[in-house]
């Protein structure tokens, strides 16, 4: 498992944006970034600054993956056929984590990496505890049996801030997910602009 160096709300202030659209966010309060120079005028950013601050936000979005793993998932949706973006967007929300954090078992997406690698998930039966874990259009993703009355999960289900998108189908009553199909990026609800045709320019420069 890789270790996230970085708060997850200091990710939002570095960027500049609210970039899981919770309303604890900093970034509701200071929209500027930390440290004793966050309020300077800020100037052009250039093409190449453009590009990696979209691969930035794309990772994370995610979590803050490592850039190993991310950039693994990069050239992955190169190698596939079709739109290199849209194969990125897709291999992303297919992760395990992801799935678990779009279900709404879990409130963020730190939590769903956690409770992942903590053995509370099955998918199709075995228990997965591999938060990367790639699932496949057709998995079924269940929370395990002793972790349903957990207090995180319990509250996740309650959130009113984001809604399941439609290629996960969900019964909360049982806390099972089946998980459709890879989306595109416009089937994703994310709380900002994401931008992944720019991270296949900042990864093919």
């Amino acid at each position: 498992m890789s270790k996230r160096e970085s708060a997850k709300y200091k990710i939002d202030r570095r960027l500049g944006e609210n970039i899981w659209g919770r309303p604890k966010s900093p970034f509701n309060k200071r929209e500027y970034g930390p440290g004793q120079h966050g309020q300077r005028r800020k100037g052009k950013i250039s093409d190449f600054g453009l590009q990696l601050r979209a691969k930035q936000k794309l990772k994370g979005h995610y979590g803050d993956i490592s850039e190993k793993q991310f950039r693994k998932t990069y050239e992955e949706a190169n190698r596939r056929k079709g739109d290199t973006s849209e194969n990125l967007i897709g291999l992303l929300e297919s992760r395990l984590d992801a799935i678990v954090y779009r279900a709404k078992f879990v409130p963020t997406i730190f939590a769903a990496r956690q409770f992942v690698n903590h053995g509370h998930v099955n998918v199709n039966g075995i228990r997965v505890n591999i938060s990367s874990y790639r699932c496949k259009a057709g998995d079924v993703i269940e929370v395990r049996e002793k972790s349903k009355q957990m207090v995180t999960v319990l509250e996740a289900v309650q959130l009113a801030e984001r809604d399941v998108p439609d290629y996960i189908v969900v019964d909360h009553n049982k806390m099972v997910a089946t998980y459709q199909r890879a989306p595109g990026l416009s089937d994703v609800p994310f709380a900002v602009q994401m931008e992944p045709n720019l991270v296949v320019e900042f990864y093919s420069r």
